[in-house]
């Protein structure tokens, strides 16, 4: 990470450990399948090391070609960075058959496992948060999106976590990655980032989704500024409608009903019939109030020294991002340190 030249990363982990959680940007060559990973670990454990290292130069040994050739395709140049788990056996192979092939070979020290353990410190550090709130349907990430396009350091944790936060956040269609691939992008995201400029995030509840924000990252968030947007009802109605009215009803429907108990059944009912009915509007009107009043709930949770509203149009998504970043400017927002220690 700290190269002047990176080099492709490749892990030689199984797909499934790699599924689990990689480091971001990696190639995955894995050495063993994951049946032959099982074997190998069973044999070392019931029989020994070197009957391990026997099994596992057997079950690699057609394959030492295809690993080369697919090592080229990802670095011509013949400059390449291998890890495994721990940085053992595994790895210690790969990287000793690329090298025989000519290859300039770095391996990882402590592999993956020390990759997840720097992750985790990047969450421990202190930032200069800016927090983006308002209401469902303010245009959050819309202005999140404008701030980032005109320069401004921003972080959108929705878009890491493959949903939007409310119960039709999977939109239908988005996946969520493992917990682990979440916070392995995030820290990225994180390590990236001036710790002497602010860093705008959008206002989240601990999970987004089935996943959740690192405890120490969210605490910084709810101790941030945070400048809510005040948008007419109308407004964000409308732009809910663009954004949710034309996805399949039957996936509203099942969304609408997961959240029964806290909307009401009476509310419920309604919701659902419009949905049918197709009339988007008075569908999104009776689930708004229920989110309404969670924001608002959690917005009273807040120190209300830190809470700065701000009203905007939301005609034109430029001139918002300007004008909330003026705003920010003049309330001068708090800095909760950013020395990144």
């Amino acid at each position: 990470m700290q190269l002047s030249n990176p080099v492709a990363l490749i892990d030689v982990r199984t797909p499934a450990e790699f599924a689990q959680g990689h480091v971001p940007g990696a190639y995955n060559i894995p050495l063993f399948s994951n049946e032959e990973r099982v074997q190998v670990g069973t044999t070392y454990k019931q029989v020994g090391r070197e009957q391990a290292i026997l099994l596992g130069f057997d079950l690699t040994g057609a394959k030492w070609s295809g690993f080369i050739k697919r090592a080229l395709e990802i670095a011509p140049d013949k400059k390449v960075a291998v890890h495994c788990w721990r940085g053992g056996m595994r790895s210690g192979a790969m990287a000793w058959a690329l090298g025989l092939y000519g290859f300039d070979v770095l391996v990882i020290s402590g592999g993956y496992k020390s990759y997840r353990r720097w992750a985790h410190t990047q969450f421990e550090k202190n930032y200069h948060l800016c927090v983006l709130g308002g209401m469902t349907g303010s245009g959050k990430t819309r202005i999140l999106k404008q701030l980032a396009g005109i320069g401004e350091q921003v972080i959108d944790l929705e878009d890491l976590a493959q949903h939007q936060g409310s119960s039709y956040g999977s939109m239908n269609k988005l996946v969520q990655p493992t917990q682990e691939q979440f916070e392995n992008d995030l820290a990225s995201r994180l390590s990236r980032m001036d710790y002497s400029r602010p860093i705008w995030v959008e206002d989240e509840s601990l999970t987004i989704g089935v996943r959740a924000i690192p405890n120490s990252f969210w605490r910084q968030m709810r101790d941030a500024a945070l400048i809510n947007l005040v948008v007419p009802v109308e407004q964000r109605i409308a732009a809910l409608v663009e954004e949710y009215g034309r996805l399949d009803k039957e996936f509203l429907i099942t969304c609408t009903d997961r959240i029964r108990k806290r909307l009401g059944p009476e509310q419920t009912k309604n919701a659902i019939i419009a949905i049918e009915e197709g009339r988007m509007a008075d569908f999104i009107r009776t689930v708004l109030y229920y989110y309404d009043k969670t924001y608002l709930n959690g917005l009273q949770k807040r120190p209300a020294e830190k809470v700065f509203s701000l009203n905007i149009g939301c005609s034109n998504e430029a001139e918002d991002a300007r004008a909330v970043l003026n705003f920010a400017n003049q309330i001068q927002t708090p800095v909760n340190g950013h020395n990144g220690d």
